[in-house]
């Protein structure tokens, strides 16, 4: 069983509050809805928009998933983050992330499926790391719970790593190179990355440049040439500190000793 901390105990008991507030005013099944998504991304997903009720895979990187929680948070949605010990909290602040509306379950135990049911209907989009080999039953009984009681849920892998079952739209990031290095050193001020998106509903999938982030934090189309750029190999792996912008090429934060 995977014990919460204090204060992020109490976030998850105001967002159950909140939704069984919802439910009684509403009932207890959701209608599927779409989300507040960011425009960069929002142009490449089924239908415009993230939608609750739905499974969005994202292959090899947390920057392109958090990404995806940043338009509903920013919208007053409460979200949570499971299996991910390497989230940056502070990048994903800057993309537009409401901490203060996110409960992070760094470490789910051996169960994080299990916490993940939990959280459904008590958050709006919950982005859970690598969960391992997941029963056909057990997809089955998530997804629909998902429809049933309005949550979306971003699934990230290693790239290369099957997509979670029956998701509407898989999502990875191809190509990476940052900006802002120079002679094998310096900071890292933004990052530019090749992004593409299959979804059941075409055939063909969508592609796209974006700032991932860009020297603010903000997630952006790319709408000219780029000058300065430096490939970094590994950049997008699974881990928080590899994406956040501000930081050294040998992998250590801005102002750090």
């Amino acid at each position: 069983m995977t014990v919460l901390p204090p204060e992020l105990a109490e976030r998850l008991a105001a967002a159950r509050s909140a939704a069984a507030r919802a439910d009684r005013r509403f009932g207890t099944t959701t209608a599927r809805r779409a989300l507040e998504t960011l425009p960069a991304l929002a142009a490449l997903l089924p239908g415009g928009a993230l939608h609750t009720g739905s499974v969005y895979s994202v292959q090899g990187s947390v920057a392109l998933a958090t990404a995806l929680l940043a338009g509903p948070s920013a919208a007053g949605d409460w979200c949570g983050v499971v299996g991910l010990p390497g989230f940056g909290a502070e990048a994903a602040a800057g993309m537009g992330v409401d901490l203060s509306r996110t409960v992070l379950v760094p470490d789910p135990g051996a169960e994080p499926v299990a916490v993940v049911d939990a959280l459904v209907g008590a958050l709006t989009v919950v982005l859970v790391g690598p969960v391992g080999r997941v029963g056909g039953a057990a997809v089955e009984r998530l997804t629909a719970r998902l429809r049933q009681r309005g949550t979306a849920l971003v699934a990230c892998t290693p790239l290369g790593a099957p997509g979670w079952p029956q998701s509407t739209a898989e999502l990875a990031v191809t190509g990476s190179d940052w900006q802002g290095l120079g002679d094998g050193h310096g900071h890292l001020t933004g990052r530019v990355a090749e992004v593409v998106v299959q979804s059941r509903r075409s055939a063909r999938p969508q592609r796209s440049r974006l700032w991932l982030p860009d020297h603010e934090g903000r997630v952006t189309p790319v709408t000219g040439p780029v000058a300065q750029v430096v490939r970094a190999a590994g950049a997008d792996e699974l881990t928080g500190g590899a994406e956040l912008p501000g930081q050294h090429h040998d992998g250590r934060r801005g102002g750090d000793p």
